[in-house]
């Protein structure tokens, strides 16, 4: 493994040093920073560091605490951000040589704000694929962002950067966006916590759009405890909330259904049985459901169709007037979506509306779902195409092909890392309910494993 992976610090370890006295919030805007300036050249994770701006925070939320003022778990913890969710003051560049950046944010998006109202300091912005209209991390203005468990490999994308901050040690928790499986994937590839809340649970205004329809706000944590944390800390107007079951008794009430995922798109079996074995292996033996999901042969064609047709509606201004500046990917993508037609369209919103209605009968019976995050370990940089069993696919379609549908569904989604193949992490993706979301982290409490 490189040097650049570090065991993981959580946001509660930080958390009571803070609250002890062992430790300031200005010592860990400090230690972050240098972390920053050791690990990003590595990985690349970091494309801003605003070493003022985190410093001036740490010393007002120190000021707060010591005033008995505490803002709660994420008071004084050191947060990355994904470039494409304003701060006000810094540039949103969205990966590109294009307009954006140009300027300035006047505002914060109020994502932002709430990380601000919770105490959290933020340390800097993050790497993403163009746009965030990729899933491999390797499409950037700014260069691909790289896994730190090899940094010849993947980040996954398009909140590669952030996963890789939170992964290598730099930041304990990162804020990323998900409308495919952007944070899923990269979590999974890298070895960390990714949390996909359900749609509109974590504000957009803001964030630059891809796919409106399914955009989702997501977070990076070492830890599934502190993606609780920090959701809780991050969601307005939450009921008190409830002790949820460990993850052994959750088992025993017969909650977590194993949805084959070869049912879905072809996967690596050692894949599949590195995630089938953890889940057995800490008491959550699944039950297996077979063709639960349906005729699922057109899911991914109709998940493109809505996000094809939607980026291009977002970014054909920048087609118009800036076409030589996009990547050639990503402005082959977006040309794709222009072609689509409002028939298409709309047979592809009606296909996503008989699908949500599917899986939320689906899980009035079955409260969680699990099966690998990613069908594949991390491709190398610039792969664009991997081989599953016999099969040659297309890496973006491999990568999304088993997360992609619960944006569509529009449920909370949690990868967790639980082992490896060949050396490279392995994540488990636990799908629930809206309103069921903490039955997800206890389960995650038995499973997920540390130091990856």
């Amino acid at each position: 493994m490189s040097n650049t992976v570090t065991t993981p610090f959580t946001i509660s370890e930080l958390g009571l040093a803070l609250r002890q006295g062992t430790t300031t919030s200005v010592q860990l805007a400090r230690a972050a920073l240098q972390r920053i300036e050791e690990r990003n050249p590595a990985v690349n994770a970091f494309v801003l560091v605003d070493a003022a701006g985190a410093l001036a925070a740490a010393e007002q939320v120190d000021a707060d605490l010591a005033a008995g003022r505490d803002l709660g778990p994420l008071h004084g913890i050191p947060v990355a951000v994904k470039d494409l969710i304003d701060m006000a003051g810094l540039p949103t560049t969205c990966g590109s040589a294009s307009s954006f950046g140009t300027t300035r944010a006047t505002e914060d998006a109020e994502i932002v704000t709430r990380l601000r109202r919770a105490g959290a300091v933020i340390i800097g912005k993050t790497t993403l694929h163009e746009f965030a209209y990729g899933a491999t991390g390797d499409r950037s203005v700014h260069g691909p962002s790289r896994n730190p468990v090899n940094p010849e490999r993947m980040s996954g994308g398009s909140s590669g950067g952030s996963a890789a901050a939170v992964a290598a040690g730099m930041v304990p928790l990162a804020l990323g966006t998900d409308t495919a499986g952007s944070v899923r994937v990269p979590a999974a590839l890298c070895g960390v916590v990714g949390f996909k809340p359900a749609f509109g649970a974590l504000p957009v205004s803001g964030v630059h759009p891809l796919a409106p329809t399914l955009d989702h706000v997501g977070l990076f944590t070492t830890t599934g405890h502190d993606a609780l944390l920090a959701s809780r800390a991050l969601t307005v107007g939450r009921a008190e909330h409830k002790q949820v079951p460990s993850g052994s008794r959750a088992a025993r009430e017969g909650s977590v259904a194993w949805v084959t995922p070869e049912e879905i798109a072809p996967t690596d079996s050692r894949v599949a049985e590195v995630v089938h074995d953890s889940l057995t292996r800490n008491g959550v033996g699944p039950y297996t459901l077979s063709g639960a999901l349906g005729d699922t042969a057109d899911l991914f064609r109709t998940f493109s169709t809505l996000q094809g047709r939607e980026a291009f509606a977002v970014h054909e201004a920048h087609l118009s007037g800036e076409e030589s500046l996009i990547d050639p990917d990503v402005r082959a993508r977006l040309r794709t979506g222009q072609s689509i037609s409002d028939e298409q369209y709309a047979a592809a919103d009606r296909a996503r509306r008989e699908f949500r209605d599917l899986v939320l009968r689906l899980l009035e019976d079955h409260p969680i779902l699990a099966m690998p995050t990613v069908p594949v370990t991390a491709p190398h940089i610039d792969q664009r195409t991997v081989r599953v069993g016999g099969t040659t696919l297309d890496t973006r379609a491999a990568l999304l092909s088993l997360t992609s549908p619960w944006n569509m569904a529009g449920v909370p989604a949690l990868s967790v890392p639980v082992g490896h193949v060949d050396g490279l992490p392995v994540g488990v993706q636990l799908i629930t309910n809206t309103g069921d979301e903490e039955s997800l982290f206890a389960i995650a409490a038995g499973i997920e494993s540390r130091g990856m």
